[in-house]
């Protein structure tokens, strides 16, 4: 027996300062708030975007993949 996986896919952008994400290190800031490409507002662990984080911050457009249990399985940088 095989089982389907529901996947879901989020689309973001973001534009994130080096500072303001540097509180995510300090251990002031644990979760990104933001909208999505659909207009829902959407919380997510602010870890999950550490590969992607440059001298500039973090600027550009994601897809995050969740399972059909909203539980976080990878982000790509799109854009």
């Amino acid at each position: 027996m095989t089982t389907t996986v529901k996947e879901k896919y989020v689309n973001i952008s973001l534009c994130i300062s080096a500072e303001e994400y540097l509180r995510v290190y300090q251990g002031s800031a644990k979760k990104v708030s933001t909208i999505d490409s659909e207009g829902k507002r959407i919380s997510f662990p602010a870890n999950i975007l550490q590969s992607y984080v440059s001298h500039d911050g973090i600027v550009g457009s994601f897809t995050i993949i969740i399972d059909e249990n909203n539980r976080f399985k990878k982000i790509i940088k799109v854009g």
